[in-house]
């Protein structure tokens, strides 16, 4: 634990939060909103101090699939949601924190990935491409050096 880590202090530091525990295991912590715009919006956190997804390692590694999976699924009955969303920012309390939204048609959560106003592009597939009026899109060389860099990275 880390002093002054509002979700290491876990149950202490869950009024702040304004969540509440639901569940627990040796490694993993779901708690929800006990306010918002959406019932069920939930956090899964290690129980460790881990800043961010970047840094998982160990049994916290080993079970987050396996813990994200459960959870959703539970979170997705529970309030009989089309699905889960997951959100994972890595800024403000640097303690890794998954966002877990259930969606459901029509409520208060949005898809967008891109700040400011987008144009929804459908795409054949059912897809859809998100294209910002704000922004320019990164250029194609930089993108392809990112993409060949990476894969360095994960084939070393």
């Amino acid at each position: 634990m880390v002093d002054g880590c509002a979700i290491c202090a876990q149950a202490d530091g869950d009024a702040e939060l304004l969540r509440t525990e639901v569940w627990r295991d040796a490694h993993w912590r779901l708690s929800m909103s006990t306010e918002g715009y959406t019932a069920g919006f939930s956090y899964l956190e290690p129980l460790r101090h881990i800043p961010h997804v970047e840094d998982l390692d160990g049994e916290e590694a080993l079970t987050f699939g396996p813990t994200l999976a459960r959870v959703c699924t539970a979170l997705k009955a529970a309030t009989d949601a089309e699905r889960v969303w997951i959100y994972v920012f890595g800024g403000g309390i640097p303690h890794l924190h998954v966002h877990l939204a259930p969606h459901r048609e029509g409520d208060a959560l949005n898809s967008a990935i891109i700040r400011g106003e987008v144009i929804d592009v459908p795409l054949p597939s059912g897809a859809h491409n998100l294209v910002s009026t704000e922004f320019a899109e990164v250029p194609s060389d930089e993108i392809r050096a990112t993409l060949q860099r990476t894969r360095e990275l994960l084939d070393a």
